[in-house]
């Protein structure tokens, strides 16, 4: 009974059970409606491509010329700065400590100076006339001395011996009537040039060295370079800073009036793209928020393609030419670094013949003109 019947009943069932199931796998199954509706392109002839939003003057990594402790952040993200404005302050107490000393050395050289220049003091001129007048009294009282015993006619009276002494006298004296008179006319003459030229030099060593430690102070006052948007501070009161090229800047800052939008254009299609073409700019997730793009320049080097789009069919070896293209802010809620599908405007009809003869490609030819 289970020979005859069960058996070649189940084999029917697996049958039927078989061509059902490749029957529904045969039939082409209906296309999936995607989350969001990608954006159709305005332009019958066209260059597709990923952008993505920066500031107009790149985002600038702001960092530290010298490596200290952050004493105090001036800047909260998205400020509006103007250029100069200070972002940041590391920590400068033995910086200052030494702008005391450098300053303590300075005003001391300029009162050295003062000093010299001001010789000589009223106060010295009188003792000195005085000095002079009394070795002149003296010379004139041994010459009179001298004199007297010349006039002496009776060689008893006098030996030559003390006449010589006496003349000798007059010489010491007259020679120290002329130290006398030198000296006074070497404090009139106030100080020596050439010491006056070092006093000088050492206020201008010193005034370099106040300079030195205030550009020192200045170094670790970090300023905007230029005025635009704080669009991220990575750094906090108290954290260490460290100077040269970091992976994660400190503060990112960046002129966003106008935005731009740097587009990445495949290789293959780069010469289909002339300066001045028209573009928009469809916000990625949402296609109704879009804005008409103005040409800004061509990024003349091409460079491996960075900026992926998620596609699992998307080429990573791909390298691409940058485009930047400008709109206003205002027509669009965006922010900095944002994603966007930019459809660009291009010919037709391909290269233009005299860019063909001449190998130039179609965008350098429309920047020459």
């Amino acid at each position: 009974m289970i020979r005859t019947f069960l058996i070649p009943l189940i084999a029917i069932v697996g049958i039927l059970f078989a061509i059902i199931v490749v029957v529904r796998s045969s039939q082409p199954k209906p296309p999936s409606i995607p989350v969001v509706m990608p954006p159709t392109s305005p332009f019958a002839s066209r260059v597709a491509g990923s952008g993505i939003i920066e500031a107009n003057s790149e985002n600038i990594a702001i960092g530290t010329p010298v490596a200290g402790t952050v004493e105090k952040i001036d800047v909260r993200v998205g400020d509006h700065v103007k250029a100069g404005d200070v972002l940041f302050v590391l920590d400068s107490r033995d910086q200052k400590s030494q702008l005391e000393v450098k300053t303590a050395e300075l005003e001391a050289a300029r009162q050295s100076l003062k000093r010299l220049e001001a010789m000589p003091r009223p106060e010295e001129i009188p003792p000195a006339v005085a000095r002079v007048e009394a070795a002149r009294a003296t010379v004139e009282d041994l010459q009179n001395q001298v004199s007297i015993m010349e006039r002496v006619q009776d060689p008893r009276a006098r030996s030559e011996e003390e006449m010589s002494r006496r003349r000798f006298a007059v010489q010491v004296a007259k020679g120290r009537l002329a130290e006398a008179e030198g000296a006074l006319a070497l404090l009139k003459s106030g100080a020596w040039k050439p010491e006056i030229e070092v006093a000088k030099a050492q206020v201008s060593a010193a005034e370099a060295g106040v300079k030195q430690v205030q550009t020192e102070i200045e170094r670790r006052i970090i300023r905007a370079p230029i005025a635009g948007r704080v669009l991220q501070v990575k750094v906090r009161p108290g954290e260490f800073a460290s100077a040269g090229m970091l992976s994660t800047p400190l503060i990112l800052l960046g002129a966003v009036e106008p935005l731009h939008v740097r587009v990445d254009v495949d290789e293959n299609d780069a010469w289909r793209v002339r300066a001045g073409a028209k573009a928009e700019g469809y916000l990625r997730g949402n296609r109704d928020i879009k804005a008409t793009l103005a040409f800004v320049r061509f990024e003349p080097y091409v460079v491996p393609k960075k900026s992926l789009t998620g596609d699992s069919s998307e080429r990573v070896d791909t390298r691409v030419l940058q485009i930047l293209f400008s709109f206003d802010p205002k027509d669009m809620p965006v922010f900095v670094g944002q994603q966007m599908d930019v459809y660009i405007e291009s010919d037709s009809d391909g290269p233009k013949a005299d860019s063909v003869k001449t190998g130039t490609p179609p965008a350098a030819m429309e920047s020459k003109k």
